[in-house]
């Protein structure tokens, strides 16, 4: 399958159409800006990324840029989106059999309910919203094994934030062999709830649904999109100039 390379990071050229359809196994991860410039020093992040079977391009402002190199990508294809394509595709496939990780308590089981009662199966076999810092404590985390594994589930969707989301999946997948496919996925269990609402489209066409985002959040997100990535536009110069080096390469 061909790749695209931004940075240090390769991302499969494909549309959502044909993700729907190759998506069988594996983990799924979703770069935007922020998580590249994340990968420019975090070495666990990078190696996640090497061993992820699916990066597929998250963001519209990447789809656009990408165009600037000598291939690009074929489409943004945003995990929130994403998802929501993806339990329409299996709707009536019985196989298919999904858990929520991620979100506030209760958020997930809003999530869950709203999305059984649209496909009009329970699709969704399981939930939980894990405390903050939950990843550091191993106790909860083998509770989060037990339960996964109790649920039948196997697709799992990780929604607690990058890169904690991905690192969380690559440590403990293997201990959770009935899941054949996992999503990390962000803040999508919070818009499947309602909790939180996409940007209009208007927003998602002109690529802005990060401002939309900041915009509603200001305090938690202000530092990351103003300051923190916009690193990427240094590090992406370079490698148009064709001067940039992988940080984790030697």
């Amino acid at each position: 399958m061909d790749k695209v390379r931004m940075l240090n990071c390769d991302i499969l050229s494909l549309t959502q159409r044909e993700l729907l359809e190759e998506l069988k196994e594996g983990v799924l991860i979703t770069p935007n800006v922020d998580h590249l410039v994340k990968l420019q020093h975090d070495k666990a992040f990078y190696e996640v990324y090497q061993r992820a079977e699916w990066v597929v391009c998250d963001s519209k402002i990447l789809y656009m840029l990408s165009r600037l190199l000598k291939k690009s990508l074929p489409e943004a294809i945003p995990g929130s989106s994403f998802f929501t394509a993806f339990y329409e595709y299996h709707k009536d496939d019985p196989d298919c059999k999904i858990f929520l990780l991620g979100a506030a308590e209760g958020i997930a089981q809003q999530a869950m309910v709203r999305i059984n009662g649209y496909v009009g199966r329970k699709i969704v076999v399981g939930f939980h919203s894990p405390s903050y810092g939950f990843e550091k404590n191993e106790a909860e985390c083998d509770e989060l094994v037990r339960i996964v594994n109790g649920s039948g589930a196997n697709v799992v969707l990780v929604g607690v934030g990058a890169p904690k989301q991905e690192k969380w999946i690559m440590k403990y997948r293997d201990r959770m062999p009935g899941v054949k496919i996992w999503m990390a996925l962000g803040a999508t269990i919070d818009f499947e709830a309602g909790n939180i609402r996409r940007a209009p489209k208007l927003f998602q066409k002109l690529a802005l649904e990060w401002l939309y985002r900041c915009l509603k959040e200001p305090k938690r997100l202000a530092k990351r999109y103003f300051v923190d990535d916009m690193k990427f536009f240094y590090y992406f110069g370079r490698q148009l100039m064709g001067i940039y080096r992988d940080p984790f390469k030697k």
